[in-house]
């Protein structure tokens, strides 16, 4: 997921397209607390609405997006190496 969320940061993937990969992850979603999959959804939403408005008309912006997926991304690793 490291790797889409580089992508997605330097313009090279979608919103839709990380969000559709992600939702994908049903192996890594499993293994991880109940929680962390409603998080992640929440992000995804958030993520793809942001997608369909101008920076200036978003009530969040899509950088805060991706970096609170970033701070998802690190606590699930975290949670995954020390299981």
């Amino acid at each position: 997921m490291q790797q889409q969320l580089s992508q997605l940061r330097q313009g090279q993937l979608s919103a839709s397209h990380l969000s559709e990969w992600a939702r994908a992850q049903t192996a890594l979603l499993q293994s991880l607390p109940p929680q962390f999959d409603q998080v992640l959804q929440d992000l995804l939403n958030r993520l793809e609405a942001g997608a369909l408005f101008t920076e200036e008309s978003c009530s969040f912006s899509q950088r805060d997006i991706i970096n609170s997926l970033q701070l998802w991304l690190d606590k699930a690793s975290d949670r995954l190496e020390n299981s």
